[in-house]
């Protein structure tokens, strides 16, 4: 539906949808801080096929988009001016869209506060939607990047919401490609982490780069080999302020077939590597049987 018809709807009626995948860092380089106190960081993201959902809803006599927040992590958030979705309408409409007649519906099955970009990712999403909707003047919709980067420094790379390698604060993407789907496990101890008392734990920011990038793997074991001489340079210090990420990492480790295990982001998710759908699916209903009150989702990685 166009921004044209959209007051032909009926009330309560979907306009659309957008997926916002979870983003994963599959290697997260700290290489250097700016004077604003940014760290600069080398990474590769890719995206799984987990993720939240952001849906308009017909609203006439809105005059501009009201949220609503549902799914298993909804009590997680609140809806207020500083909520992401709201923001990123906010800024489709300084750009030139319509955000009158509508209503906002988020339903959010990613833990908050996580390290894989929920957050971030709602607000690609709702760019995402609202452009759909709306389309932006051609003059400003060249703009999108920026306009996400407003947002928050992982919003453009889940605009993008494929394999990229992030540098700058995360807001500079090159595409990568011949990164194969990689099953994969999502682990969450349930406990948020702050992302700010991270970066204070870090003992060094001038770490080196990522290595070159491969052109191709030939599947998710290539793929762990590669990632070995790598690391997530927020990890140790992340585990210093959540010791219970470290459980996590040895739980996910100790699982047959798994080839690699990592945390994502600042935390507190974790991510373990396998070679197939069913090895992920057996070691998800494994932890889900030791740690019911984890977060543990059995998914794959978009190919590129």
């Amino acid at each position: 539906m166009t921004a044209d018809d959209r007051s032909g709807a009926e009330p309560g009626s979907v306009l659309g949808s957008a997926f916002a995948p979870a983003k994963v860092n599959l290697a997260l380089h700290v290489t250097g801080r700016r004077a604003d106190g940014y760290h600069r960081l080398d990474s590769l993201v890719a995206f799984a096929a987990i993720g939240d959902t952001i849906e308009a809803i017909a609203d006439p006599a809105a005059t501009e988009p009201s949220l609503a927040i549902q799914g298993p992590f909804a009590a997680g958030l609140a809806i207020g001016p500083d909520n992401l979705v709201l923001r990123a309408a906010r800024v489709h409409a300084a750009a030139g869209g319509r955000i009158d007649g509508l209503a906002l519906r988020l339903t959010k099955r990613l833990p908050v506060a996580s390290g894989i970009g929920g957050g971030s990712a709602d607000a690609a999403a709702t760019l995402r939607l609202l452009g759909a909707i709306s389309p932006l003047p051609d003059a400003r919709a060249s703009e999108l990047a920026a306009l996400a980067a407003s947002l928050g420094a992982d919003v453009p790379m889940c605009l993008l919401s494929a394999p990229a390698r992030a540098s700058g604060i995360g807001e500079i993407l090159k595409p990568v490609s011949g990164l194969p789907a990689l099953p994969m496990l999502l682990v969450n101890p349930g406990i948020a982490v702050s992302t700010p008392a991270v970066f204070k734990r870090l003992e060094r920011a001038d770490n080196p780069a990522l290595p070159p990038i491969p052109s191709a793997f030939a599947d998710s074991a290539e793929v762990a080999e590669w990632l070995r001489a790598t690391r997530n340079d927020l990890e140790a210090p992340a585990i210093a302020a959540l010791p219970q990420i470290g459980d996590v990492i040895a739980r996910v480790e100790a699982e047959p077939g798994c080839l690699l295990t990592r945390m994502s982001g600042s935390g507190a998710t974790v991510f373990g590597l396998f070679p197939d759908t069913a090895s992920v699916d057996r070691a998800a209903a494994r932890i889900r049987a030791d740690h019911p009150a984890w977060w543990v989702v059995s998914t794959r990685t978009a190919s590129s």
